[in-house]
């Protein structure tokens, strides 16, 4: 296994909860229980979820986002210069069923922005000081801020446009990342949906119809992610995270055929973590743009189905892949977190366990 990360058995980094503590978690937001309560049993399910991560052979640990509300709202919940109204997003998941549903609300902008509390660095330090692998801190990309109700967000805000608005966006990301290296942090994550939902013609016609240039936004965000890790230490590796919407068949559909050679290039990052589990992520030729220097990690696991990848299905696809990127640049992963927020429960305990040690196996039957 290499040394540093990614690694060739990786994961994304959100876990499931065992039903009491989604109990206990709602009861809070509903003001029935007391923070420092559900704090209590949020550390017990931390050091169960580190135990679990360090038994099926897993070398990036994380903790597995059990104290946030779900991925993308601690920006919005940590910094001031939000609405507590929130406006409908622009974006439609699509539930295997075929029944359809907005993404999650989101606030707008009413004033400057500054970070009243960590986003992320408390909850790192704490994951740090439990386990001796490669403690890993996953963070929502800047766009996340923006994307999802768009420049219609900003109206009425300090911020004359987008780009204002990205420069405080990305400020209060390095703070966040000089935190974070000051507590020893060498592996970070960015979870960048954005990017990967403008594949979809369908969401770059939203876009359109709100007044905006998708292949803009895309520019802007990856320029929002080099400016946010710019000061990173050459100590901490950084990937990002490609994602069409966890649920269901997500927010979009379409390979990464129109963002690929810009996102693969352009973006000072050491690797992506990129969604291949279902056939909407398309093929891997886009991975040909990928630079020598940088490593791909196949999300071909599944987090949304009990069922096992046939083992041999699951290798076929890597030699696809490796069609495109030498398999000393591969590494394998499931196509998501498993719970990206803090009620899912499509899947067990039990069988998220049974998923990650999949993938360890299968990582050490390619690469061992």
């Amino acid at each position: 296994m290499p040394a540093n990360p990614p690694f060739r058995a990786d994961h994304v980094g959100s876990l499931l909860r065992q039903p009491e503590l989604i109990a206990a978690h709602t009861a809070h937001l509903e003001g029935r229980l007391p923070a420092q309560d559900l704090r209590a049993l949020e550390t017990v399910a931390i050091a169960d979820a580190i135990a679990m991560q360090e038994r099926v052979g897993l070398d990036a640990i994380t903790d597995g986002e059990l104290c946030r509300n779900n991925w993308r709202d601690r920006f919005f919940e940590r910094v001031d210069g939000f609405s507590s109204h929130k406006v409908e997003s622009s974006f439609i998941f699509t539930d295997y069923s075929g029944e359809q549903r907005r993404g999650m609300p989101v606030p707008v902008v009413v004033g400057k922005l500054k970070r009243r509390a960590s986003l992320t660095a408390d909850d790192f330090a704490f994951l740090k000081s439990r386990t001796t692998r490669t403690a890993k801190a996953t963070i929502p990309a800047p766009s996340a801020n923006h994307f999802f109700s768009g420049d219609a967000s900003l109206k009425g805000s300090p911020y004359r446009d987008r780009k204002a608005f990205f420069a405080d966006v990305t400020a209060i990301y390095r703070d966040e990342i000089a935190d974070l290296a000051q507590l020893g942090c060498r592996y970070l994550q960015i979870d960048e949906v954005p990017i990967a939902v403008l594949c979809d013609p369908k969401n770059q016609a939203r876009v359109r119809e709100r007044g905006e240039d998708p292949e803009s936004l895309i520019d802007d965000y990856i320029d929002a992610i080099n400016d946010m890790v710019r000061d990173r230490p050459p100590s901490m590796t950084v990937c990002v995270h490609l994602c069409r919407g966890n649920a269901g068949h997500g927010q979009a559909s379409g390979g990464y055929h129109p963002v690929a050679e810009r996102l693969f290039q352009r973006t000072n990052v050491d690797g992506f973590f990129l969604e291949y589990d279902t056939e909407r992520a398309g093929d891997f030729a886009p991975l040909r743009h990928l630079p020598k220097n940088k490593i791909a990690v196949l999300g071909i696991i599944s987090t949304k189905l009990r069922e096992l990848e046939p083992i041999d299905a699951v290798k076929h696809r890597i030699e696809e892949a490796a069609r495109y990127v030498d398999l000393d640049r591969l590494c394998l992963s499931p196509q998501c977190g498993f719970a990206s927020g803090y009620n899912v429960d499509r899947l067990t305990v039990a069988d998220q366990e049974r998923k990650l040690a999949h993938v360890v196996k299968i990582a050490n039957e390619v690469w061992n």
